[in-house]
């Protein structure tokens, strides 16, 4: 039987279409696509029923919000034609999203639905289809607001309103002037084109006003991450994309840019941890076990290299038991100072903040940190080591241990991240497994090689 929680959740998104075909819109389509994530999960059979309800053009805004797994699925219940009438009624970039989520699924699925596209938003979308998912031109919508430098600003806002009101534009914060040839030449915001005299001319505006007009723009072809950085630093709303011809073919938009700072966010903290991003959003949980079992392999190889320096020093073990009792804290207490020091480069490599210049900068802060950190902890657990087990020498053999391996914690945790970021590797990806292995593998080394020569 369905729950009651599935029942109230159907009901309220259906309430919500009501309001929504009588034209009484409280609600943000992100919201419901939340909604029906929601019911999804309880019961899947009422999502289904509750999904084909919605009007086209109120699902092409509430798809356009869904993660592409779910887009994938819920092409399967629409005909081609149903959902070509959806794609056309996104924003360009949302629609080669959704085209493509198809495509993991069904290519000709993907193929139909453009076939039953008009024309010319068909070869819009398979452009930016085109385009590698790493660079502008792939998060670009071409649906913008374009003025000529010899258009008058009132019929410029009288066309505005036109558009908005056949619903072809929306989230408009500038006027992009053009030259007669769809050059690029600044962008206005639309209080100062508001203001203006009607009759004025764009190029009346520019060569009379002493101010420095917008003119920062991204190629097509600029790596997305590049982008990214622009637009965080400038605090732009939106940024003009144009080509190699300085021509304006589109923009890209605040919301697309908090998108991809969550995506890579949130790729980083997976990688770090060894698991896929991607295979993560997945239903099948045996591709996610087997993406995770991946680094797992990984990392029971690297453990056994620690085991098998312990294994060096297995009579030193058996002559004084308390070395296998002391041994975890050396390796723990190297692979959390690691860990913070590879968790604050790979941030400040993910942000730009590190050129090669700084390179060395970082890993001498990191190594003074990390030794100055294991002289403290070395004389706290020196002491205790000696109050422990009444031995003077176990205190100095375990606290230089600590100092030997957090000094290498700070170098490597600084180090691995920054030479695979100059290999063209996501730092990100193997660092923390690398970084395990030297940690444990020095302070397994110095412990126990410290213990052999001092009290044996």
């Amino acid at each position: 039987m369905p729950s009651i929680d599935s029942k109230y959740l159907s009901k309220l998104i259906l309430n919500e279409i009501e309001q929504y075909k009588a034209g009484d819109e409280e609600f943000h389509p992100y919201d419901m696509s939340e909604q029906l994530i929601d019911l999804r999960e309880v019961d899947k059979k009422r999502y289904l029923k509750v999904l084909k309800k919605i009007p086209h053009d109120l699902f092409a805004d509430v798809l356009a919000e869904m993660p592409p797994h779910l887009q994938e699925e819920a092409s399967t219940l629409l005909s081609s034609k149903k959902l070509a009438d959806v794609a056309s009624k996104m924003d360009t970039d949302d629609a080669a999203d959704f085209i493509q989520s198809v495509s993991e699924g069904s290519e000709q699925l993907a193929e139909d639905i453009l076939s039953n596209i008009d024309e010319e938003e068909k070869e819009i979308i398979e452009q930016l289809i085109s385009y590698e998912e790493d660079v502008a031109g792939a998060y670009m919508q071409t649906e913008l607001f374009k003025v000529y430098l010899d258009e008058e600003i009132g019929v410029s806002i009288a066309r505005l309103k036109k558009l908005k009101k056949e619903d072809e534009i929306d989230h408009i914060y500038h006027a992009h002037v053009v030259n007669s040839k769809d050059k690029y030449i600044c962008s206005v915001g639309l209080e100062e084109v508001i203001i203006m005299d009607k009759k004025k001319t764009y190029r009346d505006m520019l060569e009379s006003e002493d101010k420095e007009y917008i003119k920062i723009t991204a190629n097509h072809m600029d790596e997305i991450d590049d982008v990214v950085d622009v637009v965080s630093k400038y605090n732009m709303t939106t940024i003009p994309v144009i080509n190699e011809q300085k021509i304006l073919i589109g923009r890209i938009t605040s919301d697309d840019i908090y998108d991809i700072i969550e995506e890579r966010a949130t790729e980083q903290i997976y990688n770090l941890a060894g698991v896929d991003d991607d295979a993560e959003l997945e239903d099948n949980i045996f591709n996610i076990g087997k993406k995770r079992a991946f680094w797992l392999g990984i990392n029971l190889f690297t453990a056994i290299l620690a085991s098998v320096v312990i294994g060096l020093f297995d009579t030193t073990i058996q002559s004084l038991v308390a070395l296998a009792v002391l041994m975890p804290i050396v390796a723990s207490m190297g692979g959390n100072a690691g860990t913070q020091s590879l968790t604050v480069t790979v941030r400040q490599i993910a942000l730009g903040d590190i050129d090669e210049e700084d390179a060395k900068k970082t890993i001498t802060k990191e190594i003074i940190l990390s030794l100055a950190n294991g002289m403290i902890f070395a004389l706290v657990i020196g002491v205790i080591a000696w109050l422990w087990f009444a031995m003077p020498m176990l205190g100095v053999v375990i606290a230089l241990s600590m100092v030997i391996n957090l000094f290498f914690a700070g170098f490597f945790g600084s180090v691995i991240p920054l030479w695979l970021e100059k290999r063209d590797i996501d730092p990100a990806i193997g660092s923390t497994v690398l970084l395990t292995t030297v940690t444990d593998v020095i302070g397994f080394f110095s412990f126990l090689g410290l213990a052999s020569l001092i009290l044996l």
